[in-house]
């Protein structure tokens, strides 16, 4: 078992202008060069033939403020009710695919699927990023993006999570001190 998962809104849109936004918990990065994500989807799933339809999807991040509304979106149908309204969300325009994103994420990332793989009860998606939108408040003086600033939170067995305190960073374990040892 891997745990915990990012839990992530999926914006689409379908040939016809229609938009939706669905919940995923099986999502990940797969490549750093091209930049590449993947979402596993149920095709039974009223927003995966919007997938098909176009190639394109827009990945959401999820924060703590954003929990009710990634639940929600993972529960309820967009056949049945605009969950955009319901969840009091914004769309707005991407800049390289027709899905919207989600004003209040602070990070979206525009995806154009590469490839699909039908694997079982879930489809995965392998896409490219297009274009990545990060929310200035977010960012710091040196234009680095903090996440850990919008409270992240990650799903695990049915339960969310908020992200807990930093306890190192990547190459912690074999920097050298002032002095040249470990």
């Amino acid at each position: 078992m891997l745990y915990p998962l990012p839990a992530v809104l999926v914006s689409v849109a379908d040939l016809a202008g229609n938009t939706n936004l669905f919940t995923v918990a099986w999502a990940g990065t797969v490549c750093s060069d091209p930049v590449m994500v993947s979402i596993s989807v149920r095709p039974s799933r009223f927003s995966y033939h919007m997938i098909e339809e176009t190639g394109e999807f827009v990945l959401n991040l999820t924060t703590k403020d954003l929990c009710f509304a990634t639940d929600y979106c993972g529960v309820r149908s967009g056949a049945k009710e605009n969950k955009w309204e319901k969840c009091g969300l914004t769309p707005l325009p991407g800049k390289e695919v027709k899905a919207p994103i989600i004003k209040e994420s602070p990070m979206s990332l525009e995806c154009r699927v590469t490839e699909k793989r039908e694997l079982g009860s879930h489809t995965m998606f392998i896409a490219k990023v297009e274009c990545v939108h990060a929310d200035d408040k977010y960012m710091d003086e040196k234009g680095t993006f903090h996440l850990e600033w919008a409270d992240p939170i990650v799903y695990s067995h049915g339960q969310y999570y908020a992200l807990g305190e930093r306890i190192g960073k990547f190459g912690y374990s074999v920097k050298k001190d002032v002095k040249g040892k470990k």
